[in-house]
């Protein structure tokens, strides 16, 4: 895990460049989703920002818009138990470097929104420059391009994971600790798709034993 600072878009990139950006960090349940954008330098995809500030409507389309406009895409995926193990912020930086090795084209440059890099292969660390930036998903049309994926991407899983562990509204506010949700865990326990490295939920998983196999 590498710090280097954040710097502003380069004016004069050349090459293949690709955005990444995760998604569900602060859940507290679910996977966390990364997503990879790559394009040619210099083009870019109409209406793409930073994927909190659409309406679902608006995110779907340019969900699409991208994955078909663009020179290569990809996701990848920490899986709950990844994110107890390791932290979430580490488990965030592998999802973002699976969904990177996932682009079936290499960039020459990438942008990885937040202050931290993933840790690449060597060839990767030879052959590509990775730069981290703060708040790229509202200075980076790539970062934000690929922060739309991530995000459609994780919320249809939820959606999938609200019909195995009903009860919950993951569907609805998909993992995060709205009231609803801290209502529901102390009602029901913690199910398997709760990350027990987060304090609401080691608070009431060891009192609920129903749904923690």
């Amino acid at each position: 895990m590498e710090h280097p600072g954040a710097r502003a878009c380069p004016s004069r990139p050349s090459g293949i460049l690709a955005g990444v950006d995760e998604a569900g960090r602060g859940a507290l349940a679910g996977p966390v989703v990364a997503a990879a954008v790559a394009l040619p330098a210099g083009r870019d995809i109409p209406g793409v920002r930073d994927s909190k500030l659409l309406s679902p409507a608006r995110r779907a389309v340019l969900e699409e818009a991208i994955r078909s406009g663009c020179l290569a895409w990809s996701v990848g995926f920490a899986a709950v138990e990844e994110i107890d193990r390791l932290n979430v912020l580490r488990a965030s930086l592998l999802a973002m470097r699976r969904a990177l090795l996932g682009l079936s084209r290499k960039p020459m440059q990438v942008r990885v929104d937040g202050p931290y890099l993933p840790e690449m292969p060597a060839s990767w660390r030879r052959d590509v420059e990775l730069e981290a930036m703060i708040g790229g998903d509202r200075r980076c049309p790539l970062i934000a391009a690929a922060s739309i994926v991530a995000k459609e991407r994780r919320d249809r899983l939820m959606r999938r994971l609200d019909l195995r562990w009903p009860g919950y509204r993951l569907a609805e506010h998909k993992g995060y600790a709205v009231p609803s949700h801290r209502a529901a865990l102390e009602r029901l326990g913690a199910s398997p798709a709760h990350r027990r490295s987060f304090r609401p939920v080691r608070a009431v998983a060891p009192a609920h034993g129903g749904n923690r196999t």
